[in-house]
């Protein structure tokens, strides 16, 4: 199997934790089903179908924090664009103006291994090799806008562990460590999170898993299931 390696960052992000509401926290990393959606910005497919596209049967994905996660609070003007409270043609006129700080996450940089069926796959790589993307990308919000950089497209191979330590690079689904054997360092951030992985094509989220990962990016040593192996890369990654 071949995968497409590439890196994206930005200034700020922000993944939305499901169950805040008046002062919006957000995930250390993007979901899958965030990932979905930048990958459906990535190949211009439109936001009311491109789960009928991308989804758990058409794509593989592994995700690796690159740099160490640092949060910060960000006042945000929101505006109610439903109610009819526009006096004029600008936004400026706009009454009912609401305050909300986010949590944000600060210079988040990620890389993502993907894998995708059919002519998907093709596409991205032609997109990610021109440096071009269909729709503008972002990390979470529309105004927080996000770069890329192609890495390239790697064979990996699948390992079936034989109950021994392994070093992992990326994220790794807590249903995939074996009997949660993890080899801790004692300067390491380590965490789990529960996150939403799928949803249908009605945007309805259909499973949640949970995530283990060290906090700065560094590698995690434990026993896994499986994992796949880039021999070029010389990284050993878990689809989530």
């Amino acid at each position: 199997m071949k995968m497409i390696v590439f890196d994206i960052w930005g200034d700020y992000g922000h993944f939305k934790k499901i169950y805040t509401t008046t002062s919006p926290l957000s995930y250390d990393f993007p979901p899958k089903t965030s990932i979905y959606g930048i990958l459906g910005a990535f190949l211009g497919l439109d936001k009311e179908d491109y789960l009928k596209h991308i989804n758990k049967n058409t794509v593989k994905i592994a995700l690796r924090i690159k740099n160490p996660i640092q949060k910060t609070n960000i006042a945000l003007n929101l505006i109610d664009t439903k109610k009819g409270r526009v006096k004029g043609p600008g936004f400026n006129l706009i009454n009912g103006r609401t305050q909300i700080r986010f949590e944000m996450l600060k210079n988040p940089k990620y890389r993502l291994y993907v894998h995708l069926t059919d002519k998907l796959h093709s596409e991205l790589k032609k997109l990610l090799e021109k440096h071009k993307t269909v729709y503008t990308i972002s990390l979470g919000l529309s105004e927080l806008i996000a770069n890329f950089e192609y890495i390239g497209e790697f064979e990996v191979e699948k390992k079936i562990s034989d109950n021994e330590y392994i070093l992992i690079n990326s994220v790794i689904r807590r249903d995939n460590i074996i009997n949660d054997n993890i080899n801790l360092k004692i300067d390491g951030e380590y965490l789990f999170s529960k996150i939403p992985n799928e949803m249908d094509e009605n945007r309805i989220t259909t499973e949640y898993i949970d995530i283990f990962y060290e906090r700065n990016g560094e590698l995690i040593i434990c026993k896994v299931k499986e994992y796949y192996h880039i021999p070029e890369l010389k990284e050993n990654i878990v689809l989530i």
